[in-house]
């Protein structure tokens, strides 16, 4: 086993349960857990509670992240550096949708991990890590024109 495991597909049935756990924990994070300057932080990008993306997506990606796993004899083995892992695959993964002109939105919904892993049943050791509405963009999408930090701001060049 590696240390990741991914869910996709989902009738709509299950999509639209995915979006009640996710917007239901998603407006207690809006409304109580997320500081004001979280908030004002996100206003550019026109984020809110609600995540309709989540049904209108013709398929939707949840990534767990697994630490260990137990054998057939019951013997526990880990998965060391599964964080790095998960994350390695899912750049992997968003490369390789992009490139096949689908999209997504990266999405890694606080608290209703737990939630969403019962409603797909999945052991209690795994953690989701990213939740990937994938489909081909909407005419009508748009995007935040958000600025890009210079390269100097997020790497060192070392001679």
């Amino acid at each position: 086993s590696s240390g990741i495991n991914a869910e996709y597909g989902y009738d709509g049935e299950t999509k639209e349960a995915i979006r009640e756990l996710v917007e239901e924990e998603e407006q207690v994070n809006y409304e109580k857990r997320m500081g004001k300057k979280w908030l004002s932080d996100l206003q550019p990008m026109r984020t809110t509670y609600k995540k309709e993306y989540i049904t209108a997506a013709p398929a939707v990606i949840l990534v767990f992240k697994i630490p260990f796993h137990d054998d057939e004899a019951g013997v526990r083995h880990n998965h060391w550096y599964y964080e790095a892992s998960v994350s390695i695959s899912v750049g992997i993964l968003l490369c390789a949708l992009n490139n096949v002109g689908l999209i997504t939105v990266t999405s890694t919904p606080m608290n209703c991990g737990p939630a969403l892993r019962r409603l797909l049943g999945r052991p209690d050791h795994e953690k989701l890590a990213y939740l990937l509405p994938v489909g081909y963009p909407s005419d009508k999408a748009t995007v935040p024109d958000l600025k890009r930090k210079a390269l100097g701001d997020i790497c060192t060049v070392l001679e």
